[in-house]
């Protein structure tokens, strides 16, 4: 395979989200400028670290990486380097592995989540199979412990701190709360710790590697996670739509798997009869699916609990989540990184309104 053709101008900016809501007036689009350019490299960085001469090793680990994506952790990265000195080796390197990290994890979440597909195409898990799956995940998440180990023990610790809480945020969602849990709480934990800590990584990484001041190193971290979180609960909402095109899977995908989700978790938390009804005739649904049946008996379901209130209620969640993590930048210096910061994470969370 051949790595993906580096767009220019417009059309870089389109496939890295980096839009006019983001970069408005003309310090911003400098930045942004500054900042397709950084991207130029890391793409090609990552290009080369999924390189291998193993034909078949090349094929799956390049799979999902050629599949597209936005590159979001990659562009925080190179976003809050603008605090300091802007992109050095070691904010490449940070970037690419936590990119590397990203996609590695993708593998390993299709793969217990039951997805069909991602990013508009089938899971690897479906191209190939589940233990191959499991493998190049693994290999992925190998590749990126080594790009960030170039830079010493403090890249190392940041790598190895989130992918432990990616690992934990993944087993809590498998194992699920305990009696004495409750069970939104502990899935804003698990949505901390799955999605939050390498969005928080990133928009940590950036600024240490680019030497930028200490102080907003914290700072950063805070909106990074709760920018996660916020990310997630739009993605609740999107997972509910009925154009496949928002999300490349079929819509309730994550429900059809019995994988819970916000809006799921409100509708049980209702005392109301007809909620308890809905969430009821979910539950019996995902049994039955789980026993063979046609996964489109839930269509009806999922459709109501689309146009039900806790969805919309998942929506402002999501952005009140947004709200304390734009509140978090009040210590960064006012300009064009923090104002782009601002927008970029409203621009998750209104992914879903």
């Amino acid at each position: 395979m051949t790595s993906s053709p580096a767009a220019s101008g417009s059309q870089l900016a389109s496939r890295f989200g980096l839009s006019d809501r983001i970069f408005a007036g003309p310090a911003a689009r400098k930045l942004a400028a500054t900042l397709e350019k950084g991207l130029i490299e890391v793409e090609e960085a990552l290009a080369a670290e999924l390189g291998s001469a193993d034909p078949l090793v090349d094929a799956m680990s390049r799979y999902l990486y050629e599949a597209g994506g936005k590159r979001v952790r990659p562009m925080l990265v190179l976003l809050t380097a603008q605090l300091g000195e802007g992109m050095t080796p070691a904010v490449r390197d940070a970037a690419v592995s936590l990119e590397l990290m990203h996609i590695g994890s993708l593998y390993h979440d299709d793969v217990m989540d039951g997805a069909d597909r991602r990013r508009g195409v089938p899971a690897a898990h479906k191209v190939w199979d589940n233990s191959t799956a499991i493998l190049a995940g693994d290999l992925l998440l190998a590749r990126a412990s080594r790009v960030m180990g170039r830079n010493g023990d403090v890249a190392v610790d940041l790598q190895s701190e989130t992918f432990e809480r990616l690992v934990l945020g993944q087993l809590h969602e498998t194992v699920g709360p305990g009696e004495d849990d409750d069970p939104i709480e502990f899935y804003i934990q698990v949505l901390a710790d799955k999605t939050g800590s390498l969005i928080a990584a990133a928009a940590q990484a950036g600024a240490f590697f680019g030497n930028a001041e200490e102080d907003f190193r914290p700072a950063l971290r805070e909106y990074g996670e709760r920018v996660g979180v916020a990310f997630q609960l739009a993605d609740d909402v999107i997972d509910l739509s009925a154009n496949p095109e928002d999300t490349g899977k079929v819509p309730g995908t994550d429900l059809r798997a019995g994988v819970v989700t916000m809006p799921y978790l409100l509708l049980k938390a209702s005392d109301a009869p007809a909620d308890r009804d809905l969430a009821q005739r979910i539950d019996d649904g995902v049994v039955r699916i789980r026993a063979g049946e046609d996964p489109a008996i839930l269509d009806g379901p999922l459709a109501e609990l689309r146009d039900h209130a806790v969805t919309n209620r998942t929506h402002e969640l999501a952005l009140s989540w947004t709200k304390e993590a734009t509140d978090a930048l009040s210590v960064l210096p006012r300009g064009a990184v923090r104002e782009a910061l601002t927008r970029f994470a409203r621009q998750l969370a209104d992914r879903s309104g």
